[in-house]
C-alpha cells in the first residue's frame, strides 16, 4: 500500500550544512561529558527548545512543576503510550494549551491489545498531533512479534489517513521497521523516536526519508554509536526529546529526567555537528513546528 505523502510545513529559513556531516568521523566521543554538561546547563536554558517526545503524564512530579523549571523549553510533545496513557496526553494538552500538545498510540509493549483499544485510540487522534508512541520493540518483547508488526502496520496507516507524522518506537528492530515502514509507504511522516542506530541504519532510514529525534543516549558516555549515526544526519531533519522520565542525560544520569534537560540533549547533538547550540536549538525547533504542526 502505498501512503499519502505526508507535508510538512516549508522551512522558516536554511541553514548550512556543517562539514561534520559531509562524512561520518570513526569516533564522535564526547570528552568529560559529564563536567562539560553540568557546567553548560544554565547557560543553555536562554535558548528556546521544543521538547519533541516527553511522557509528561508518566513522570512522578505533576505536569505544571516540571514545564516551571523548563523555562528554555517553548513547547513538548507528549506520546501516549496506550488508550489510558493518551486521554491523559489530552488532558494536560487541555490544561497547559500552546505548550502540551498530546499522540495518540498504543506502545510495541502492549501490541496485544490492539484489537481492544484500536477504536478508541483512532477517535482520540483526531484531536492528537500525530501517532505514536508506537513501532517495535524485540530487545523486552513484551508482546508476540506478530502482535506488534500488526498493531505498527494498522497504526501506520491511520496516521497516513488523518495525514498526522507517526512517532516510532525501534529498539532491536531495524529491519521490521525498515521494511513496514516501506511496505506502508509512510518513511516521510516518520519520526524515528529516541534514535540509537549507528552510521548503517541511519543511512538507510535518510534514503527513504525518515527523521530523527535524538534523546540522552547522544550524550552518555557509551553513546559513540548513536553520536556515528546523528552525524551523518542533516540538521533539517532531526528534533531534540528528554523521553521524560527515563533517560536523564549526564550529569544527571540517576535521576528520573524532565523537560528542562533537553538542552543538554541539543549541546551533544551541537558537539557532534560541530554546530553552536543556539543553531541547534533553533533548527530543531523549527523542525519540530513544521512535523507537528501545533
Amino acid at each position: 500500500m502505498q501512503g499519502k505523502r505526508f507535508v510538512a510545513r516549508p522551512a522558516a529559513g536554511s541553514y548550512p550544512l556543517p562539514a561534520v556531516l559531509q562524512q561520518c568521523r570513526p569516533r564522535c566521543r564526547i570528552p568529560n561529558a559529564n563536567t562539560a554538561t553540568a557546567a553548560s546547563l544554565t547557560t543553555l536554558v536562554g535558548m528556546t527548545w521544543v521538547d519533541a517526545h516527553c511522557h509528561l503524564q508518566l513522570a512522578d512530579e505533576d505536569a505544571a512543576t516540571l514545564l516551571a523549571r523548563a523555562e528554555s523549553v517553548d513547547w513538548v510533545v507528549v506520546p501516549g503510550i496506550d488508550a489510558a496513557t493518551t486521554r491523559a496526553a489530552l488532558a494536560l494538552a487541555a490544561a497547559i494549551p500552546g505548550r502540551v500538545f498530546a499522540t495518540a498510540g498504543l506502545h510495541p509493549h502492549d501490541a496485544i491489545k490492539w484489537a481492544d483499544e484500536r477504536d478508541e485510540i483512532s477517535r482520540l487522534a483526531t484531536r492528537s498531533v500525530a501517532i505514536g508512541e508506537i513501532g517495535l520493540d524485540y530487545y523486552r518483547d513484551l508482546s508476540p512479534r506478530e502482535a506488534q508488526r500488526e498493531a505498527f502496520r494498522d497504526q501506520l496507516r491511520l496516521a497516513d489517513e488523518l495525514d498526522l507524522p507517526a512517532v516510532v518506537h525501534c529498539r532491536d528492530a531495524f529491519a521490521d521497521v525498515y521494511e513496514i515502514v516501506g511496505e506502508t509507504g509512510t518513511a516521510d511522516r516518520v519520526v524515528l523516536h529516541c534514535w540509537t542506530g549507528g552510521p548503517r541504519w541511519t543511512k538507510r532510514f535518510l534514503e527513504i526519508g525518515a527523521r530523527f529525534s535524538f534523546a540522552g543516549p547522544v550524550a552518555f558516555e557509551t553513546g559513540d554509536t548513536v553520536r556515528r549515526g546523528a552525524a551523518l544526519v542533516p540538521p533539517e531533519r532531526a528534533t531534540v526529546e528528554t523521553d521524560t522520565p527515563y533517560l536523564s542525560p549526564p550529569p544527571f544520569r540517576k535521576e528520573p529526567n524532565e523537560p528542562a534537560r533537553v538542552a543538554l540533549v541539543g549541546e551533544a547533538l551541537g558537539r557532534v555537528w560541530g554546530m553552536d547550540p543556539v543553531q541547534v536549538a533553533a533548527i530543531t525547533s523549527s523542525n519540530a513546528a513544521r512535523i507537528y504542526r501545533p
